[in-house]
C-alpha cells in the first residue's frame, strides 16, 4: 500500500454528532493518516443498510477505523488483526467505558513521577534487551528520548486498573513514535536525516492522555454497542467468528508491493513488549497475508490457490519474464512473481475460510489499490481480487473507484477501489 505518511499516529479530532447530540470531539488516538478514511465506512455502512442488532466484520482492523465507526454507528462489530500492535490499539480505541477523569488523574500521575525517575534515579529505569534492540530500526530513536520512554512505560506498568494501563500504554505508545522518535513515513518507513537529540516526551504523553480523557468523558453512557478485537490470521479465522454470524464485512486488506507493514510499528511494539526477539517478529510476518517479499517463507503454500492460466497466474509470469529478461538477480526480485501469486492465493483463502461466517446476502465491501512495485507490472488489484472471489462463490456486485493517484515507479495513474460482493450463501 503505497502511502505518504504525514505522521503515523497524527491526532485528529473526529466531530462525532452521532453520540447522544454531543458537540465534543472523538479524538482519533492511533491512526494511519491515509489509510482509509472514515467518511468512506460511513458511505458503505449507509449502503448496506444494516439494521440493529447487524454484526460487522473487519478481517484486516489494522487500527480500527472501521470499528470505531460501527462504534459511532452504534452496530456491533467484530475485528481480525495479526499485528499484536495494531490489534491493541483497536482494542483500546474501542474500549469506552474507561473513566475519564480516572484516566486524566493516572496520567497526569504518570507523567510527573516518570520526569522525577529520569531527573532523579535514572539507575532504576528498565531497559530494552540486547535481543530488542536488534530489533528496532537503525537510528529510529534517539537514547534520551528512548530514556525518557522507558521510564513513563515503567510508571504504567504499575497501574493497577487495567483498562486505565492499557490507554496509557497506547497514548505513549503514540508519543513514542509521533514526538520521540527520529522515524518518517512515505512511502516507506524510513529515519530522518537530523536526529532529535531529545524531546518532550512527558509533554507530549500528558497532552495526548488528556485528549483521551477528554473524549471519553464525551461518549460516556451512550449506549453503544459492544466490540471484539481479536489478535489473528486473516486466512483462518478459527473458532473466533461464529458460524453465520456476520452481516456485512467492510475492509482493507495490505496491497501487494514492497512495504514491510511490520517496520511500520516496530518501534511502540518492541518497547511495549508485542515483539522481544526475533522468533517473535517471524511469528507475526507468518500470521500476515504474503503482501511482500520479506514475509515470504519456504512452506508457504497459498500460491498453490492460484488457477493455472488464470489472469493472475499470466500477470505473475509476466513479472518472473520480464525479471529475466532484465537480467535481476537478486533474492527479493527472484520472489516478485511468487509473492504476487502468494498474495492472491491468500485472499482466497481467506475468502473461502470467510463463507461459513457469513449469514446468505451478507454485502462485503474490500478497499484496494493497484498496484506497480514488481518492475513496473501493473497489477489490477481491484479486478484481479474480483476473479478470485468469483471463484470462490462470490457475486461481484461492483468495482467503485475510491481515488486516484500517481505511480511513483512508472508516473501511471493509479486506482484505489471498493470492490463491492455479496455472499450468495
Amino acid at each position: 500500500m503505497e502511502l505518504l505518511f504525514k505522521d503515523l499516529y497524527e491526532p485528529s479530532d473526529i466531530r462525532n454528532n452521532r453520540l447522544a447530540g454531543s458537540d465534543r470531539a472523538f479524538h482519533d488516538w492511533y491512526r494511519f493518516v491515509l489509510s482509509f478514511p472514515p467518511h468512506l465506512v460511513r458511505d458503505y455502512l449507509h449502503r448496506f443498510s444494516l439494521s440493529d442488532g447487524a454484526i460487522l466484520l473487519d478481517p484486516f482492523c489494522g487500527t480500527g477505523t472501521t470499528l470505531v465507526e460501527a462504534k459511532k454507528a452504534s452496530l456491533r462489530a467484530m475485528g481480525i488483526e495479526a499485528s499484536p500492535m495494531a490489534a491493541f490499539a483497536s482494542r483500546v480505541k474501542t474500549s469506552w467505558g474507561v473513566d475519564g477523569e480516572r484516566l486524566r488523574e493516572c496520567g497526569d500521575d504518570v507523567a510527573a513521577e516518570a520526569e522525577e525517575q529520569f531527573e532523579h534515579r535514572a539507575g532504576d529505569i528498565s531497559d530494552l534487551t540486547d535481543d530488542q534492540r536488534k530489533l528496532l530500526i537503525t537510528d529510529s530513536i534517539s537514547a534520551a528520548p528512548l530514556r525518557k520512554c522507558l521510564a513513563v512505560r515503567d510508571r504504567i506498568d504499575r497501574v493497577a486498573d487495567t483498562d486505565v494501563r492499557d490507554a496509557l500504554r497506547l497514548a505513549l505508545a503514540r508519543t513514542c513514535v509521533a514526538t520521540a522518535s527520529n522515524l518518517k513515513f512515505g512511502p516507506e518507513v524510513g529515519v530522518r536525516r537530523h536526529k532529535k537529540p531529545d524531546a518532550d516526551v512527558f509533554g507530549d504523553f500528558h497532552k495526548t492522555v488528556r485528549l483521551m480523557a477528554r473524549d471519553l468523558e464525551s461518549i460516556r453512557d451512550t449506549g453503544c454497542r459492544p466490540t471484539r478485537v481479536l489478535c489473528s490470521d486473516s486466512r483462518g479465522l478459527g473458532d473466533g467468528v461464529l458460524g453465520g454470524s456476520i452481516d456485512a464485512v467492510i475492509t482493507s486488506p495490505p496491497y501487494p508491493n514492497e512495504k514491510d507493514y511490520t517496520r511500520t510499528t516496530r518501534l511502540e511494539s518492541v518497547l511495549l513488549g508485542f515483539i522481544k526477539t526475533r522468533a517473535d517478529l517471524k511469528r507475526v510476518k507468518q500470521s500476515l497475508l504474503r503482501s511482500n517479499t520479506r514475509n515470504v517463507y519456504v512452506d508457504d503454500a497459498d500460491d498453490g490457490l492460484i488457477t493455472v492460466g488464470s489472469h493472475v497466474d499470466r500477470i505473475a509470469r509476466e513479472i518472473e519474464d520480464k525479471r529475466r529478461a532484465m537480467g535481476k538477480t537478486s533474492g527479493f526480485e527472484k520472489l516478485y512473481h511468487r509473492v504476487t501469486r502468494l498474495y492472491f492465493g491468500g485472499m482466497k483463502r481467506h475468502l473461502m475460510d470467510l463463507q461459513r461466517c457469513l449469514k446468505p446476502g451478507a454485502l462485503l465491501a474490500y478497499v484496494v489499490g493497484d498496484q506497480a512495485s514488481y518492475l513496473q507490472v501493473m497489477i489490477r488489484t481491484g479486478q484481479l481480487l474480483a476473479g478470485i472471489a468469483e471463484e470462490a462463490g462470490y457475486r461481484v456486485v461492483g468495482i467503485d473507484l475510491f481515488r486516484t493517484r500517481v505511480s511513483t515507479v512508472t508516473g501511471e495513474q493509479l486506482r484505489e477501489e471498493v470492490l463491492v460482493l455479496q455472499w450468495k450463501g
